[in-house]
């Protein structure tokens, strides 16, 4: 089993103005973004958590915690804390200090 990029494991924003061919693009959140009225995000452990953040109320980052683990193929099965929500499998397209790209694939 292949190992994860160690830049994986921060705080990253959704870069969706350079989301293309169903791959989300995420920056660091010091990352200088154009003006946006809210901004999802998520932040990835070592431990096997995760954050995720969606927009709420008044535009403001709402944190939901999760746990993922890496499945054979290479990918990440992520699944939210909160009862109810289904998992999904995201295939890491390309990790950098700079950029993290997500394909959310069928598990």
């Amino acid at each position: 089993m292949p190992e994860l990029p160690k830049e994986l494991f921060r705080r990253w924003q959704h870069s969706f103005e350079e989301d293309s061919g169903g791959v989300n693009v995420y920056r660091p959140t010091e990352y200088n973004f154009p003006r946006a009225r809210g901004r999802a995000g998520i932040e990835f452990s070592p431990n096997g958590t995760f954050t995720e953040y969606r927009i709420g109320p008044a535009d403001r980052q709402q944190p939901e915690p999760g746990h993922w683990s890496m499945l054979a193929s290479g990918k990440l099965q992520m699944t939210l804390a909160k009862e109810g929500r289904p998992s999904r499998t995201v295939e890491i397209v390309e990790s950098g200090q700079n950029v993290l790209k997500l394909r959310s694939v069928a598990a």
